[in-house]
């Protein structure tokens, strides 16, 4: 009886000790995973470190963008129907003059033409404010712009800031594009001529800003554009922070109403956005055209991080193109989809160098027609006189942690003018009416664990 009481003892100090053992594998492992999950976290897809600037979310304060300016005071009428673009100009002139400060759009409604923010001013739209745009397209100065790739004389948009610095807009009121007669008048053009441009039609864009740094926009809602909805060219530093961005995709379309349009921009953070347009998300844009690598004012967009964002209906959530060169290291993750048209979205235009890398979507779930859209895109393609096809490649693409609904899973088809390599596949749940797909137009494509349909494909 001694005998088998001590060998139980020792059995339960085996198994006690075994099952120690145990708990400090696992444990040691999931420190392992979480050290390299973290790891992969604070880094960009080609491996360089994140900076900690895109950790901090923190809100700009009004009581700390200086003195504050109502508009009101400054000659502008509670009444929606005026056009009050002298009134609020003049608030941000004297703000301008006096050390800087805040423009304040009180409660109601206030219609302007384009206003003009200067060095150290900023915008404040408060709760139950409007900032509503002139339906009337000469309420816009026709002036030295960026539009589709390219920098011409175009139509200021509503709210514009050239080279203000630190410029902020802010609070919890809507900006406005009062959009729906440029909207009208586009479809009564492309009726007209189905080959029309988009410039020929003349709208204005909701928000420009050029050439600034250390940008942030947040919590305002942006809505109704007549043209795109927020355009950043030649910016550094941007945070879009809890921003709404609204147009209509019926009953009436509203047309290339992209809600954020980065353009040579570097180090941008769009976190915990809603976006729902009848266009492309978010595009990432930086030149067109067969010499567009050589051309000044072109460039590259880098370190895009897009998190915490929900897409309602858009013809793609994240867009590279169609008028980009260059764009490297973009993260979209943690994201929710719903009704896009596509994911991602690859635009190689025919007529221009283009260069995508390192771009990573992952931590996704919903519904979308296609997963991952690349294909040429001819529209206005232009070689002007060019006798060779430049050549475009995207290569360093990982798709991972997706949980997705679609039509069609792999919406790729290539020419011999592109070049697609080094594409990852990891950890991918996906549901799909159409589920073939063609490995061989990627050269290097790795397929990690991807389910289509439940059945694993390699």
């Amino acid at each position: 009886m001694k005998i088998a009481s001590r060998q139980n003892q020792v059995d339960e100090r085996c198994s006690q000790l075994k099952n120690a053992l145990l708990l400090m594998v696992f444990l040691v492992a999931f420190s392992l995973q979480a050290l390299s999950q973290k790891n992969q976290h604070d880094l960009f897809p080609d491996g360089t470190a994140i900076p900690k600037w895109f950790s901090d979310t923190a809100k700009v304060e009004l009581k700390l963008l200086g003195k504050s300016y109502t508009i009101t005071d400054f000659g502008a009428m509670q009444d929606s129907t005026v056009v009050q673009t002298k009134a609020i100009q003049k608030t941000i002139d004297y703000a301008a003059a006096n050390g800087g400060g805040v423009i304040i759009i009180p409660e109601g409604t206030f219609m302007s033409g384009a206003l003009f923010f200067k060095p150290k001013t900023h915008l404040y739209v408060a709760e139950n404010a409007v900032l509503k745009g002139s339906a009337n397209i000469a309420d816009y100065p026709k002036m030295p712009s960026r539009m589709e790739g390219q920098s011409l004389p175009y139509f200021a948009a509503l709210v514009n800031a050239y080279g203000v610095d630190g410029f902020t807009i802010s609070g919890n009121g809507i900006v406005d594009g009062n959009g729906l007669s440029y909207w009208k008048a586009f479809w009564q053009r492309r009726e007209e001529d189905p080959n029309c441009t988009n410039l020929e039609v003349s709208r204005p864009r909701l928000v420009f800003i050029w050439n600034c740094d250390n940008v942030q926009i947040q919590d305002v809602r942006l809505q109704n554009a007549g043209f795109w909805t927020s355009h950043y060219y030649q910016c550094n530093n941007v945070k879009i922070l809890n921003v709404r961005f609204t147009s209509p995709h019926e009953p009436i379309k509203a047309p290339s109403t992209d809600a954020i349009d980065l353009d040579v921009c570097n180090n941008v953070l769009i976190k915990g956005c809603y976006l729902s347009v009848n266009d492309d998300a978010i595009a990432l844009k930086g030149g067109k055209g067969p010499w567009a690598d050589t051309v000044a004012g072109n460039g590259s967009n880098t370190n895009i991080i897009i998190e915490d964002c929900e897409f309602g209906f858009c013809h793609s959530a994240l867009t590279c193109g169609s008028e980009a060169i260059h764009n490297k290291n973009i993260i979209m993750r943690n994201c929710l989809i719903n009704d896009a048209k596509r994911v991602l979205w690859l635009k190689m235009r025919p007529d221009t160098p283009q260069k995508y890398e390192f771009v990573t979507v992952e931590n996704i779930s919903g519904n979308a027609y296609s997963l991952i859209y690349v294909k040429p895109w001819k529209q206005f393609f232009d070689l002007a006189g060019r006798k060779d096809v430049p050549l475009s490649y995207s290569e360093n693409v990982t798709l991972r942690n997706i949980n997705l609904k679609c039509g069609v899973f792999f919406d790729i088809n290539t020419s011999e003018h592109d070049r697609l390599s080094k594409f990852i596949f990891e950890n991918l749940d996906i549901k799909a009416d159409k589920a073939d797909y063609n490995k061989d137009l990627i050269e290097d494509f790795s397929l990690i664990n991807v389910k289509v349909n439940d059945k694993v494909i390699k």
